[in-house]
């Protein structure tokens, strides 16, 4: 549905393109020394995507104007543009464009009865909050697409596998483990001994330098979970007060593992 007198208002925004780009920018004051370094970051032109907001609201395009906030959103998303500042100019230009109405209507000596005020009010201000609206999901489902998939990656380099030969695998840990981690390495280690058929998975924890109970005994049960698949597992590196911490609860892998002093032995040892 278009705006009354939508073509007299469409042909004053274009005449008069320049003067409302700087009331736009006299409205967003911390916009206006942004423009240039937000063209270079993200190749974003805030002011012809202004003008062309302002178009698609008065025609009603309600349409391409869904298609362009979703665009907007990923760009301002992929260049780590924040939201607030994108809101801060969106209310700019909603404040600058019934600023021209009213200069408009004044030029023109036209005065809207209530019903027709009320009835281009709804409909401007509909479109942008419908604008911001798809932006702010648009922007948001890029940024949750994006930590996923960092996510997913910080798994996989955290529980790297690494063929040795055709049924050999190393399994280096570093750092510590926590139950979040012990849960990545069950997974992992499970899908990656059927994927790769591993017959050895060498399991090395010489830089692991502290591991609670728990995650000792859900290590445990990984290498549980391996045997019951045929896969035979073997650690290495094993530190002293590891050891000290697993005979203190009672724990040996002797049933579930065998044990080597280094990495560099076990390889030896299987590649030999």
């Amino acid at each position: 549905m278009g705006l009354v007198l939508e073509k007299d208002y469409i042909q004053y925004f274009t005449n008069n393109r320049e003067e409302f780009q700087e009331s736009l920018l006299s409205e967003a004051r911390n916009v206006r020394g942004k423009i240039e370094e937000i063209l270079l970051i993200g190749n974003i032109d805030l002011l012809s995507n202004a003008h062309k907001l302002v178009m698609y609201t008065i025609q009603g395009k309600d349409h391409e104007l869904e298609k362009f906030a979703k665009i907007e959103g990923v760009s301002w998303a992929s260049h780590s543009l924040t939201l607030a500042f994108k809101l801060e100019w969106v209310h700019a230009i909603r404040r600058t464009v019934w600023k021209y109405f009213q200069e408009f209507n004044k030029l023109n000596h036209i005065e809207l009865e209530a019903e027709s005020f009320f009835n281009t009010e709804r409909q401007i201000n509909d479109r942008i909050d419908k604008f911001l609206n798809e932006l702010f999901l648009s922007y948001s489902e890029y940024k949750d697409n994006l930590i996923e998939s960092q996510k997913t990656l910080v798994e996989n380099l955290s529980v790297p596998i690494i063929p040795i030969t055709s049924k050999v695998c190393v399994l280096p840990l570093i750092g510590s483990i926590d139950t979040y981690r012990i849960d990545t390495i069950e997974e992992k280690v499970l899908l990656e001994i059927s994927r790769l058929r591993i017959g050895t998975l060498v399991i090395d924890l010489s830089g692991i330098a502290q591991m609670e109970t728990e995650a000792i005994e859900r290590i445990m049960k990984v290498m549980e979970g391996a045997n019951m698949m045929g896969c035979e597992c073997v650690i290495t590196g094993l530190r002293p007060e590891i050891v000290r911490k697993i005979t203190t609860i009672g724990l040996t892998f002797e049933s579930k593992a065998q044990t080597k002093a280094t990495l560099q032995q076990a390889l030896e040892d299987f590649l030999r």
